[in-house]
């Protein structure tokens, strides 16, 4: 194991935008690791949510064909992320991402038509229920994006792209605020 430790620095500080009718805040640069499975392989969706996720440490989120998300609030220690690498074998491999991506959420009553503004994708209730994620572009940025509440949904973007989206999405919303 390295000697070397990664100096955390969060990526869009502590700015957030709140109105009645939406709210842009950065979310704690926890943990994101990547999970990635075998084709054929079992159901590693039902594996990770019941021995990874679940509670208010770790939510697993699904980013493509065999491949989850694992994130949380919470930064790991070397140790803890090596516990979880450890517990996905020989059924998936894993890699810590939580240094190259980074999350914020956006909320309120307008936030459909905000992210509309930017997404091809129908993020309505109907077709975008609670928990279910997708990989889309908003704008010319490919972010990761999960209904978290009914008027809530999650962002997560590579680490040197989290502030221009963000930049974007205060401007798509400047007209509710």
């Amino acid at each position: 194991m390295s000697e070397y430790r990664v100096t955390r620095r969060s990526a869009l500080g502590s700015n957030a935008l709140r109105s009645e009718r939406i709210c842009i805040s950065a979310l704690p640069e926890g943990h994101v690791i990547q999970v990635m499975g075998k084709e054929g392989g079992p159901d590693l969706g039902a594996f990770l949510s019941e021995k990874i996720g679940g509670g208010a440490k770790f939510a697993v989120r699904i980013a493509a064909p065999f491949q989850w998300y694992v994130v949380g609030d919470r930064a790991l220690s070397p140790e803890e992320t090596d516990t979880m690498l450890d517990t996905l074998h020989p059924h998936a491999a894993g890699v810590d991402q939580s240094h190259g991506r980074v999350r914020f959420q956006v909320e309120g009553a307008m936030v459909e038509r905000l992210l509309a503004k930017g997404t091809g994708t129908d993020v309505s209730v109907e077709a975008f229920p609670v928990g279910h994620s997708t990989m889309t572009l908003i704008g010319h940025i490919a972010a990761h994006v999960t209904r978290v509440g009914e008027h809530a949904f999650e962002i997560m973007v590579l680490r040197g792209f989290a502030e221009s989206l963000w930049d974007d999405c205060a401007r798509m919303a400047q007209e509710f605020t």
